[in-house]
């Protein structure tokens, strides 16, 4: 069943806040092998001009998909997320995460198309902090495949 593409626009309430913890952006940046001691160091992301340790710039993907549930999980989409491939991920800074940051998504879907029989879903994560500046934006694209001819069979 194709997605309702009347869903284009339509955006979701903000997410709870998500507090940034030295640590979480620690474990992060080791997970991702990244040794920037920026992401670790207090004294090394001062000595850059930044207030705290800063995350790598892929850190907030785990909020921005946990909001994006809300839209992944809205019945009348009509989304079969056990379709979904992950297509493309995009992120504009306005300045970097760092901790102690309280972080709120606001997800937007802004298209949604057919494709070679495929279902394309793009979707922008608006990040803000608690005094409502803008911190990041994320663009998440999903792709439903579609079914092959023999999935209908028993």
């Amino acid at each position: 069943m194709p997605l309702d593409q009347s869903f284009a626009g339509r955006s979701y309430p903000p997410t709870e806040p998500y507090e940034v913890g030295r640590e979480k952006i620690r474990e992060f940046a080791e997970a991702i092998g990244d040794p920037n001691p920026a992401y670790t160091d207090p004294e090394a992301a001062r000595a850059l001009g930044h207030e705290d340790v800063i995350a790598p710039p892929t850190f907030v993907f785990a909020i921005t998909f946990q909001a994006a549930g809300q839209v992944i999980q809205d019945p009348k989409l009509g989304l079969d997320y056990a379709r979904v491939v992950h297509g493309d991920q995009r992120f504009v800074y306005t300045r970097p995460v760092r901790a102690g940051d309280r972080l709120t998504v606001t997800s937007v879907i802004e298209t949604v198309r057919s494709m070679a029989g495929n279902e394309i879903l793009d979707v922008r994560g608006e990040v803000h902090d608690a005094a409502g500046e803008h911190v990041v934006t994320a663009y998440t694209k999903l792709v439903a495949r579609q079914k092959d001819d023999g999935e209908d069979r028993a």
